[in-house]
């Protein structure tokens, strides 16, 4: 790598969708693009939130000339409360994204710590040797943004999360014309979300969902509780405008909600829409006059959806006669706690609508017939898919040959590539990673603190007191316990079978041996491991405190 190349290097959200920070360097200086979190499932126990691992980056930070962020979803603005005291670098986002982002860091401290610079929609600005444009587009939050990346070697333009929505309803409508401009000025890369390449057509329209929910909403008398995604103001407005076509009050239900309402209508969103209720005072209305809009489209064991369902909501019930709504889409790797979730609420007796049943949502990305529109406006020398799984990184990569872009390149996190000049290409990779945060405390996923939580998860744990003379003779029966395996009130054979195991193994053991305390602590261990092989078909954490007298 030298000074006078330029290069993209992902350390997160190349081969997945989520966790995305992109970074781009020139003249021994970086820029870095988005930094956000993905979350945890049923591989990671005990674990809510997962980002990528900045350690490269942070340890070149007094090279990193900024942080810009193209909008404000999780995955991609949501671990910079967690990793800004790694990086200390300025912050660069729109009204909308700034006013969550200040709420995040008030909450762990860093209010009025981090530097962030408010850039107005379609604004410019510089960054050391990064000359930045943000160009307006249209997704399911207001203020997404394509950033222009103009560099003397050369122009990028990543596109974040985007799609062209002809009716958004809220918001900047796809500034075509700037896109258009930046394609005339001359595009070498462009490294763009992947999520929807398989999907044919175009993603749909807000103004189509819209329409759809003032009918639907129409043909229920009982309560009707709806659950979208919190950012999605859109969607918000969209449901208050369906409730009130028929005299319905909305009440919010879940704390992010109110946290987007707030940031909204700081920056001038939903300034034609009453205030909305409380959950509290929305109880008392009849059930054909209340719309509950919940957080917990995704199953979510805290959010206010999965408590209505569980009857533990301190203020909203839900029965027989009412209806939830999910005007939202699965999110892959959250099935089971959704059909939970919806399982529940159908045994209460409550119809469940999903966007199976009626067009009740429209996806935030874009699909084929848009991506391909997008290579007709930019049209980049090399296209560069990120966002997106293997699978979606290799058929985009198609897709953009089909649209005669010169070169796609798949690359994954870690990467180096070198943009210009000459071939771009794969010239080097950097170490990357993930971290999770595990109470108060980040830790690397791949940490043996993790893996052994995993094991304990699915193998137990086994923890086994033997007391020895100073020859290694046993003073007493060896103590087991073996958690998550072995009940010794109700299975005291099985109990016994294990600690004569561990007697069997130390008798064994040559006089020489039994003064050795490793060797006498790695004995039992596997004697342990191998007896509850053989009983339950499990090998256990096991540890092994020995105590000689």
């Amino acid at each position: 790598m030298t000074d006078k190349e330029l290069l993209f290097v992902p350390l997160g959200g190349a081969g997945e969708i989520g966790m995305n920070l992109s970074l781009y360097g020139w003249d021994g200086k970086w820029l870095m693009v988005d930094l956000g979190v993905s979350f945890g499932d049923d591989t990671m126990p005990m674990v809510d939130v997962v980002m990528p691992d900045p350690s490269w980056i942070a340890e070149r930070r007094d090279k990193l000339v900024g942080l810009v962020v193209t909008h404000g979803h999780e995955d991609h603005l949501g671990a910079i409360q967690y990793l800004w005291p790694q990086l200390q670098c300025p912050v660069y986002c729109t009204p909308f994204s700034a006013a969550i982002l200040h709420a995040k860091l008030h909450e762990v401290g860093l209010a009025g710590k981090v530097p962030v610079h408010i850039i107005p929609l379609g604004g410019r600005f510089k960054a050391g040797p990064f000359d930045v444009e943000m160009v307006s587009v249209t997704h399911s939050i207001p203020e997404p943004n394509v950033l222009a990346i103009r560099t003397p070697g050369g122009m990028v333009v990543h596109t974040g999360d985007w799609k062209f929505d002809p009716d958004p309803q809220l918001g900047l409508p796809s500034d075509l014309d700037a896109l258009r401009r930046l394609g005339g000025e001359g595009v070498l890369a462009m490294v763009g979300d992947s999520t929807n390449v398989f999907t044919k057509g175009h993603s749909g329209s807000e103004g189509q969902v819209r329409a759809s929910l003032i009918e639907l909403l129409g043909r229920f008398d009982g309560r009707i509780a709806v659950s979208c995604f919190a950012t999605n103001v859109a969607r918000v407005e969209s449901i208050a405008i369906a409730a009130a076509a028929h005299d319905r009050h909305v009440a919010l239900v879940g704390r992010s909600l109110w946290r987007i309402d707030k940031a909204a209508r700081a920056n001038g969103y939903l300034a034609d829409l009453p205030p909305f209720l409380t959950d509290h005072d929305a109880a008392y209305l009849p059930k054909d006059k209340v719309v509950f809009l919940c957080t917990g489209s995704q199953g979510e064991p805290r959010a206010a959806l999965a408590r209505i369902a569980g009857d533990d909501h301190p203020h909203v019930t839900l029965g027989k006669g009412d209806v939830v709504i999910f005007s939202s889409r699965i999110i892959p790797g959250n099935e089971k706690p959704i059909f939970k979730l919806q399982n529940d609420l159908v045994r209460l007796g409550i119809e469940v609508v999903t966007e199976k049943d009626e067009f009740v949502h429209v996806s935030g990305h874009p699909a084929r017939e848009e991506m391909e529109t997008m290579y007709q406006l930019i049209r980049p020398k090399v296209a560069i898919p990120v966002h997106g799984e293997a699978r979606h990184i290799q058929e985009h990569a198609r897709l953009a040959l089909a649209c005669q872009v010169p070169e796609a390149l798949e690359v994954t996190n870690g990467n180096v590539v070198r943009l210009g000049p000459g071939t771009p290409e794969i010239v080097d990779n950097v170490p990357h990673g993930k971290l999770c945060v595990d109470g108060p405390r980040l830790v690397p996923l791949n940490s043996e603190v993790l893996r052994n939580r995993r094991r304990m998860v699915y193998n137990g744990s086994a923890v086994v007191t033997i007391v020895v003379d100073r020859f290694g003779k046993l003073l007493g029966d060896p103590q087991l316990t073996a958690l998550g395996l072995l009940d010794a009130g109700h299975e005291a054979e099985e109990h016994e079978a294990v600690v004569e195991a561990v007697r069997d193994a130390i008798d064994e053991l040559p006089a020489k041996a039994r003064k050795d305390d490793a060797v006498l602590r790695e004995a039992a261990r596997v004697a342990v491991r191998r007896s509850l092989k053989v009983s339950h078909g499990k090998k256990p954490i096991t540890d092994v405190h020995l105590v000689r007298v």
